[in-house]
């Protein structure tokens, strides 16, 4: 048997306790400020919050010094246009004008297009780009990106496109159908037996059937799995549809629309048929987008009345506000108006938009301009390398997101 304790030996060890209980608070406090505890990592608490959506179509562009050294294409690229060829024609701020990156609202800079990735991502896919000389642009852009980092390329023209390449390592082709009203049209003249347009007066002018699309892109539907929409410019273009001489005269069903339509109108009317032809005859699973207006900056007049696009810098988003306002009805105003009916067609449509607009209208300095090969300031076009290739940083981020969607 263990041998038993005395009350004296309790009675010392409780005493030897009493201190050591007195002396712990005092102890933990020398810890605590020895060794203080580790706050939360402020990303644990983003994390708890929704998460920020950018607004890609707001925001607005900051200076990035090193964004000219990290070319994806120079412009020693094939495809471009001469006219687009800033560097190579000598315009004084051709490389000043790439130091610039989008920084969307509510996040940081947008994306940079990775040709590697974009590749890889989109093997065995078919991409058209369907409009003006606008999406060429663009399309000429994204081709120059990809050509940088991967050369066997065969050149052909799917589907009715007016130019194409296949990426052979990745069964990747992109292909530009060019359209300028994406409906038919043609020359149109009075017919010596009458009818109800020369019954109005009308002599001649330009026949817009509104609901057949030009066949340059009819079969593209069919052929590709990402579509990427625009027009615009040449429903405002008074040079070309003179509304006296030249006027466009409207048709459906075969007939002429009676009473005549104005160029608005059947704009109106061309993008619902076109809406519903697409989506109609796109593959399944195809992914369209439309492409939003790109905006013009002449200044002093328009293309044929002396106007220029002179400038080294963006404009402010004050100076937009001048240049765009649909209030002052100035040269530039076209890109607001054709947007309003863009939106109206394609708010209730499936289509994707792709709204390049509110960036590009401070981009004032990256236009050909003089030295665009024409007679007069091109102030329309954009030069390569530059703003278009962040139309497809914006094309590759929607197409990121419109895939994980799907998925």
């Amino acid at each position: 048997m263990p041998p038993a304790r005395s009350p004296a030996a309790g009675l010392r060890r409780r005493k030897a306790f009493v201190p050591l209980m007195l002396l712990l608070p005092l102890v933990l406090l020398i810890l605590f400020l020895i060794f203080p505890p580790r706050s939360i990592p402020a990303v644990s608490n983003a994390a708890l919050r929704p998460q920020q959506t950018c607004d890609y179509a707001a925001g607005g562009w900051v200076p990035d010094a090193s964004a000219e050294s990290q070319l994806r294409y120079d412009h020693t690229c094939k495809e471009i246009f001469k006219g687009w060829n800033c560097v190579a024609n000598g315009k004084r701020n051709g490389r000043a004008l790439l130091r610039w990156r989008w920084k969307p609202a509510g996040c940081g800079l947008l994306p940079r297009l990775d040709p590697h990735q974009f590749l890889e991502r989109h093997r065995n896919t078919n991409i058209g780009f369907v409009g003006d000389s606008l999406n060429r642009n663009m399309f000429a852009s994204l081709v120059c990106m990809l050509r940088g980092v991967s050369g066997e390329v065969r050149k052909w023209r799917p589907a009715g496109a007016d130019r194409g390449f296949t990426f052979l390592r990745y069964n990747l082709t992109l292909s530009y159908h060019r359209t300028n009203l994406l409906v038919r049209y043609g020359r149109w003249s009075a017919s010596s037996h009458g009818g109800a347009l020369e019954s109005l007066g009308y002599k001649q002018g330009y026949r817009v059937d509104v609901d057949i699309p030009d066949q340059t892109w009819a079969d593209a539907t069919s052929f590709h799995d990402v579509l990427i929409f625009n027009t615009g410019h040449w429903w405002w273009a008074p040079s070309k549809f003179d509304p006296i001489q030249s006027p466009m005269v409207f048709f459906e069903k075969g007939m002429p629309i009676i009473p005549p339509l104005l160029p608005p109108e059947g704009l109106d009317l061309a993008l619902k048929h076109m809406v519903t032809f697409v989506n109609k005859a796109i593959r399944p699973n195809g992914i369209k987008f439309f492409r939003t207006q790109s905006p013009r900056h002449f200044e002093g007049g328009d293309w044929n009345g002396g106007g220029s696009c002179q400038r080294d810098q963006p404009l402010s988003s004050e100076e937009i506000k001048e240049f765009f306002s649909v209030d002052n009805n100035g040269t530039n105003t076209e890109v607001r108006l054709v947007n309003q009916h863009l939106m109206k067609a394609l708010e209730q449509s499936t289509f994707r938009v792709l709204n390049v607009t509110h960036m590009s209208e401070f981009r004032a300095d990256a236009h050909p301009s003089t030295t665009g090969g024409k007679k007069h300031d091109d102030c329309m076009h954009w030069c390569l390398p530059g703003p278009t290739d962040t139309w497809n940083d914006l094309l590759a981020a929607n197409l990121a997101a419109t895939e994980r969607e799907l998925a």
